[in-house]
């Protein structure tokens, strides 16, 4: 009998040079190390290792379902391991998304970002894994909504019996940890009522409507919340699938020719516009910005991955890119002003509160 194949996708910023840039080889090297003594001993069916700017991330797969003890400590040995590395060469933030220091069973709520998915692999099995550097957790919301509900961008919606159904949207509200779940097209007016709002309201998981079938996942842990202040910008992941029930690997990628406004840049405290870039360019540097997106595809083979592909590596997105770049122009020289810097509702989770508290004794009542 077929067993579910399990997908997680697991991040962390354990160090980076120079500053918030990018890992450096020696971890990703540590990382590899960890993943493969797992493998050899029969917890892992397989895994990848890669960045996105100062971001390590682990792609695992295996048949230990979804919040699995024994896999998240392995992500986290592999994290605390890396950190000692990062230590040893004094690289920027060692350890910065570990919060706590002490494994109590399941990594969420501890600073990784996490992302999880179980099926039953069919017989062809493609799948686009996402990775973003400084950009908030709900940046997927505008991305996920294109792909699975707007027709203009997936014309699967209306021509293939396999989509027409539509697709279900599990919608967490990352402030007052609740979520609620929006059946569309029905529903569709309903959800972006709360998905317009990515600082409060982050899509967790899309299912297909006709069978409940996971599409596509994302993690929303927003790192100041965990640790009750700032320790950097969220730097979400997303694995979607694709074909034969799902969009196509094209309707996937063509929401991410428009370069959408997301919170994130220089100390997650601004607006910025989302580059789609090959791994080799998923490194801001300017403003620590734009913020950017990588788009790795995989064929799943028993739960081994095939490939990735850098789909983003295309000179289709060339032209996505260039108004990124007159975007950034633009919107840079509103320079402390909004709507570039982030409103002080959502400032409050930056760095700013130390400052107002510093002069909060300061004003004085208007007689």
């Amino acid at each position: 009998m077929a067993e579910k194949i399990t997908i997680s996708l697991i991040k962390a910023d354990i160090g980076s040079y120079p500053g918030h840039g990018r890992v450096h080889p020696d971890l990703i090297k540590t990382a590899k190390e960890c993943l493969q003594r797992a493998k050899d001993e029969n917890l892992l069916i397989d895994f990848f290792v890669t960045n996105c700017g100062d971001d390590l991330c682990l792609l695992l797969s295996h048949k230990k379902f979804i919040e699995n003890p024994e896999i998240h400590k392995l992500a986290f040995d592999t994290f605390m391991k890396c950190t000692e590395v990062a230590k040893g060469m004094k690289l920027y933030g060692a350890g910065q998304d570990l919060i706590s220091t002490a494994f109590s069973g399941n990594i969420r709520g501890m600073g990784p970002g996490v992302a999880e998915m179980s099926f039953f692999e069919r017989e062809s099995e493609p799948l686009v894994v996402f990775l973003s550097d400084k950009a908030e957790a709900g940046m997927w919301n505008l991305y996920l909504f294109k792909i699975f509900a707007d027709p203009f961008t997936t014309p699967g919606l209306i021509i293939d019996p396999k989509l027409h159904d539509g697709f279900s949207f599990e919608v967490h509200d990352v402030i007052e940890h609740k979520k609620i779940i929006f059946k569309c097209p029905n529903e569709m007016y309903d959800l972006l009522v709360f998905i317009g709002a990515p600082s409060k309201y982050c899509i967790k998981s899309v299912v297909r409507n006709s069978d409940n079938e996971i599409a596509a996942v994302t993690s929303v842990e927003k790192l100041s919340l965990t640790a009750g202040g700032y320790r950097g910008k969220d730097d979400s992941v997303m694995m979607v699938r694709s074909q034969s029930g799902f969009p196509a690997v094209g309707e996937i990628l063509e929401p991410f020719a428009f370069p959408a406004l997301i919170a994130g840049g220089m100390r997650g405290s601004h607006h910025v516009p989302v580059m789609a870039v090959s791994l080799k360019d998923a490194h801001p540097t300017r403003f620590d910005s734009p913020a950017r997106v990588v788009a790795l595809g995989f064929q799943l083979n028993g739960g081994n991955f095939i490939g990735p592909i850098d789909l983003f590596d295309d000179p289709a997105f060339d032209l996505a890119r260039q108004k990124c770049n007159e975007v950034m122009d633009y919107i840079r020289k509103h320079g402390p002003f909004e709507p570039h810097r982030l409103p002080l509702s959502e400032m409050e989770y930056t760095t700013l509160p130390y400052v107002m508290r510093k002069l909060k004794n300061r004003f004085q009542s208007l007689k």
